[in-house]
């Protein structure tokens, strides 16, 4: 049989997006959003069948670090009065009360989750309803449910103090989710709860729990609630947690989830555990990339586990939840035969599970045979294909030495302000505009030939001109084209790079309703022809002013791809650095000035442990500068960073060496901002004055506010004002005000 930690949520066709959206438009009932919410968790159970238990409380209408936090009554002041799905949305969207709570990465993976604000005052309090719901759907289907739960530690972790003693706000928290527990007990007799706890491969971080005994609390945590009948398993991922192990090995809990893909030091603490009489799930299965797995190789993994910890006492597991991955490779029809056999999505990634576990435990039958030798002879294919290598451009990337701009920045930026004269304060958008549903319909048309050629460019080209001479006729500096072109940051690119295949369905949740189609990298990756020029160059010439060229970058590509796993990253991202640095001299020698280079997935590409950092970082920022290095030295380089807590890499953020830096900073104040100023950044500075992801409109009132409150941090030389992202996601409605006030907030202050 064997385990996974969780199930992609919104359905194989994006049920519960749509579902969301509906619902969030008027346009139908609670009653319906939880029908098709129920319809999907039943769906997404039968899939699991053939596993030891299906997975309830992975389930989220949004997020589950969310549905633990208004579980425990973890609300912030301003929605206290909220009550139900309006205050749940409260928090993750935006209520007239008050901005949404912050949202960031989900570790070092492209989820994002809304992040809790704890204070000393709040009054914690468990509500048991929700995971209730779940578990009863699941028994009465016939399903044998474990419950999924992010565990205290790592809720703690993630959370953001807004007001009083941190040892304090835990030892309160610690009351209720044990009241929590308390109540999942009365579920079920042989209950059984997989804690998450995956911010225990960061090891013990004081910064984190300063003052907190985390041992301590760890084994009186994990032995109270194993004490209270529930069977108990902690799961960590995505890193080894060594560490914690260690830790947790002297608690009462029943197992321990390891991931021995992403965290090849957790072989280390094979020992303690075969000493200790603790399960291990062994994570030997990938739970967040999308290759077919090499089963010989994982039965070998296996092998080796067990020639420590007695095989009975091993579950085979996925590496994390396969939340992070597709729900099927039914229907795909867009991906070559060859390189789709070499794919496997969450579905997919069960089946192996339960093939592996059978040849682990010498359980073989005709079927799990056939399965055995058809995965041996699709990995055979893989390592065989002359798809995968281009000896050219491997050659080029071996001899390529530009690596550094031509002049440093106080050199370069005197020759931008003469050839550019911008007013102080200068303002610009992140890029993108609302992708309507016109727009949405023009690509598909084009894409499925009931529209030509010359009809798909009409339609962009109209789209254009509208968005150019909406800029233009409220007054901002530097304009944008507004990406109508684009249906994705990443994928627009990769659709013009070799090496790259797309999905038609392979859709992945990366916040809320908000899913992304990630490409896929099979092969050595290079850029045929000019991807940007044609459409940036007519925006150009439909203004006087400033038009910027928008690009992604090379660590962003790679860190929201599935990559192929047959070559490093590092060389792979060298591959897209190459690509960026030919798109951005194209640009240029066709007179465009200013070119924007998106880096918003750089951070979350870091590894967790401290240990691994800094060769990240070398090679990251090696290919963001080799991207960047052909620009001339009056051509003005943007790049853009989202959701990133800035402290610990803004020694790398300076050799990034961009000209301008936007950053989100709506949020959270302007606390990522303060780091600029003490370390004495040099550069300029873009913070984002609104949330793009709510769909609040800011007042004038409120923006020039929040630009004074920016001007106490950095000089006015140093400042752009600009939204905090994107805004294809956004509404007409909503942008064109929003970018109005923005823009009547800078004469203001100006």
């Amino acid at each position: 049989m064997g385990s996974i930690l969780g199930f992609p949520r919104v359905g194989q066709n994006r049920e519960l997006k749509k579902a969301l959206e509906s619902f969030w438009g008027n346009k139908s009932t609670q009653n319906d959003l939880e029908s098709v919410a129920k319809d999907l968790r039943a769906k997404h159970w039968a899939e699991q069948k053939g596993l030891d238990y299906v997975c309830v409380n992975d389930f989220s209408l949004y997020d589950n670090v969310l549905d633990l936090a208004y579980a425990l009554n973890a609300k912030p002041e301003r929605f206290k009065n909220l009550s139900g799905l309006e205050g749940y949305f409260a928090m993750a969207r935006g209520h007239n009360n008050g901005v949404a709570c912050e949202m960031t990465k989900w570790f070092n993976t492209n989820y994002h989750y809304v992040v809790p604000e704890l204070s000393e005052s709040d009054d914690y309090k468990a509500d048991v309803s929700l995971i209730r719901a779940y578990y009863n759907e699941a028994k009465a289907l016939g399903y044998t449910p474990k419950i999924s739960l992010i565990g205290l530690f790592t809720f703690f972790g993630l959370s953001k103090v807004v007001g009083g003693n941190p040892v304090n706000i835990f030892k309160k928290l610690k009351v209720a989710y044990l009241e929590l527990i308390a109540e999942i007990v009365k579920l079920d007799s042989k209950v059984v709860v997989e804690f998450s706890e995956p911010i225990f491969v960061r090891g013990i971080c004081k910064e984190i729990f300063e003052g907190i005994d985390v041992e301590s609390e760890i084994l009186n945590v994990y032995n109270t609630i194993s004490e209270s009948g529930v069977q108990t398993i902690v799961s960590t991922f995505f890193e080894h947690s060594k560490e914690l192990t260690e830790i947790l090995v002297k608690s009462k809990i029943a197992g321990i989830g390891l991931d021995f893909l992403y965290g090849e030091r957790n072989k280390e603490s094979l020992q303690i555990i075969a000493e200790s009489d603790k399960i291990l799930y062994a994570g030997v299965i990938d739970g967040r990339n999308i290759w077919v797995a090499d089963i010989e190789s994982k039965l070998k993994l296996l092998e080796s586990i067990g020639s420590v910890v007695p095989k009975d006492r091993i579950v085979v597991s996925a590496s994390c939840s396969l939340l992070h991955l597709p729900f099927s490779k039914e229907g795909e029809n867009k991906i070559e035969g060859e390189i789709l056999s070499w794919l496997s999505f969450a579905r997919e990634k069960i089946a192996e599970i339960c093939a592996i576990d059978k040849a682990y435990r010498g359980q073989v039958d005709s079927q799990v045979e056939e399965f055995l030798e058809q995965n041996k002879a699709v990995n055979l294919s893989r390592k065989n294909s002359t798809k995968t290598y281009n000896k050219a451009i491997r050659e080029r990337v071996e001899s390529y030495n530009i690596k550094d701009r031509s002049l440093p920045f106080k050199e370069r930026i005197k020759l931008q302000k003469e050839a550019f004269n911008f007013p102080v304060l200068p303002t610009t958008t992140i890029g993108s505009f609302p992708q309507t549903s016109e727009i949405r319909a023009l690509r598909l048309g084009y894409k499925k030939g009931e529209i030509n050629k010359a009809e798909y460019e009409k339609g962009i080209q109209a789209y254009i001109k509208d968005c150019v001479e909406f800029q233009d006729s409220i007054g901002l500096d530097v304009l944008v084209h507004g990406e109508p072109e684009r249906n994705d940051m990443v994928e627009y690119f990769g659709e013009q790079l070799s090496g790259f295949v797309f999905s038609s369905n392979a859709w992945v949740q990366s916040y809320g309703s908000r899913c992304v189609k990630p490409p896929i990298i099979y092969g050595d990756v290079e850029r045929p022809k000019a991807m940007t020029v044609e459409w940036i160059t007519y925006a150009q010439s439909l203004t006087k002013k400033i038009m910027k060229g928008m690009l992604t970058g090379p660590v962003t590509i790679l860190n929201w791809s599935f990559v192929r796993d047959d070559l490093s990253r590092q060389e792979v991202c060298e591959q897209l650095a190459l690509c960026i640095a030919d798109e951005i001299d194209d640009l240029q020698k066709a007179g465009i000035k200013v070119i924007q280079v998106d880096e918003a997935a750089f951070k979350e590409g870091y590894p967790l442990r401290a240990e691994n950092i800094k060769d990240y970082e070398s090679w990251a920022l090696s290919c963001f500068k080799t991207s960047v290095a052909i620009a001339e030295p009056k051509t003005q380089i943007h790049t853009h960073m989202c959701y990133s807590e800035f402290n610990d890499i803004i020694k790398t953020i300076e050799a990034l060496d961009a000209d301008v830096i936007s950053i989100e900073t709506a949020r959270s104040g302007n606390e990522l901002l303060k780091v600029f100023k003490e370390v004495g950044y040099t550069n300029e500075v873009g913070p984002g004055v609104y949330d793009i992801h709510s769909p609040r409109i800011p007042s004038v009132e409120e923006l020039v506010a929040q630009i004074k409150a920016l001007l106490e941090v950095l000089p006015k030389e140093q400042l752009w004002i600009n939204p905090d992202c994107g805004l294809k996601t956004r509404k007409w409605e909503e942008v064109k005000p929003s970018l109005i006030n923005i823009v009547e907030a800078v004469k203001q202050v100006r």
